[in-house]
């Protein structure tokens, strides 16, 4: 919708946001599938977050969810494509809640361990993050933030 105002200028509504919604086996195999259509959705609409964040984050909750989740039923991955950035969602079947994911006062993750720094990650590189119930378990969520164009030095 487009309304005129002092004949000159014109004020337009925001384009409705773009999202994807794909459901994925509870299996390892999910993570590079949730990956692919991350880095697809940012790429192919030429937005402005960072991929390579969007994508490690992504596979973080994908791969919490397929290790820690209990239930049967599949994972949904829902990529939402905003205005200020993006919202990445993971469901499960499981109503638990994730770890401490939103805590600021977490215990730094043991070195030795090969598990344990993802929630840290998400927590660190995304702008806001958290999870919520929903009729079937949980969706655990993050948001990017658009990021500028580089600016390139002239020739």
């Amino acid at each position: 919708m487009t309304c005129a105002m002092n004949g000159s200028a014109a004020l337009q509504e925001p384009p409705a946001p773009a999202s994807w919604r794909i459901a994925l086996p509870q299996t390892a195999a999910a993570v590079p599938v949730a990956r692919a259509l991350v880095r697809t959705a940012l790429t192919d609409l030429e937005h402005g977050s960072d991929h390579d964040t969007a994508e490690l984050l992504t596979a973080e909750l994908v791969a919490n969810a397929v290790e820690h989740a209990v239930g049967d039923g599949q994972i949904e991955l829902v990529v939402e494509l905003l205005p200020g950035g993006c919202k990445v969602e993971v469901h499960d079947p499981d109503p638990a809640p994730p770890g401490d994911l939103t805590g600021v006062g977490c215990g730094e993750p043991d070195p030795w361990q090969e598990h344990g720094r993802g929630l840290l990650l998400i927590r660190a590189l995304s702008s806001s993050c958290g999870h919520r119930p929903t009729d079937s378990g949980k969706a655990v969520w993050f948001r990017l933030p658009t990021v500028p164009p580089q600016r390139r030095p002239s020739p």
